[in-house]
């Protein structure tokens, strides 16, 4: 089944770029959106690739610390 859908001319635009030869515009939305699927965390667990590890988790804890929290009133 065909549906018409509206496109911005800069959608369109963008959308051509990524058109691959021999794509229809449905087969590079199918595409992209694939790659965007939600994975569960776990498919990422120990793929960390650097030795910065110790900075990266200092940077997240001081942030931590300078972030207000909200005291919600039920």
């Amino acid at each position: 089944m065909t549906k018409i859908i509206s496109l911005s001319e800069e959608a369109y635009q963008t959308l051509k770029k990524l058109k691959r030869s021999g794509e229809s515009f449905s087969d590079v939305i199918i595409r992209i959106v694939k790659g965007m699927e939600s994975k569960p965390l776990t498919d990422f667990a120990g793929k960390w690739k650097g030795n910065d590890i110790d900075r990266v988790f200092k940077n997240i804890l001081s942030e931590r610390k300078i972030t207000k929290t909200r005291e919600l009133q039920i």
